[in-house]
């Protein structure tokens, strides 16, 4: 039986990348960051490795899959939202929003799409 392993993200620039996603997440590096790769763990030790590849490909304006990071509710997911662009996320223009949506899109300082949803809408 398979089960996932970590999450990989290509990223322009890995030691940049490291910086952003460690303290969006209180991660820490598994093993020595290399120029071209390194996983990030829970500092916790509970949850899904992160992995951050060298990529020359751009980020996907619409990617096929991308991160969901988990908010208690609106105010929650509000002070999120600020705290990950004070790290250096963008808020991004996202045309395919639904009406009343439970989600916010950012991307990452590399320009990966990723999700902040309120979880308490169900």
């Amino acid at each position: 039986m398979l089960n996932i392993g970590s999450v990989v993200l290509g990223v322009s620039d890995v030691r940049r990348a490291v910086a952003f996603w460690t303290r969006a997440l209180a991660y820490v590096p598994r093993d020595a960051v290399k120029e071209d790769w390194v996983v990030l763990v829970p500092a916790s030790g509970v949850g899904v490795p992160l992995a951050l590849g060298l990529s020359r490909t751009p980020a996907q304006e619409h990617p096929r899959t991308h991160l969901d990071l988990y908010a208690r509710d609106a105010a929650d997911q509000a002070a999120e939202v600020d705290r990950l662009v004070s790290l250096g996320a963008e808020r991004v223009d996202w045309n395919l929003y639904p009406a009343d949506p439970d989600f916010v899109v950012l991307a990452d300082p590399d320009g990966n799409r990723f999700c902040v949803i309120d979880t308490s809408r169900g």
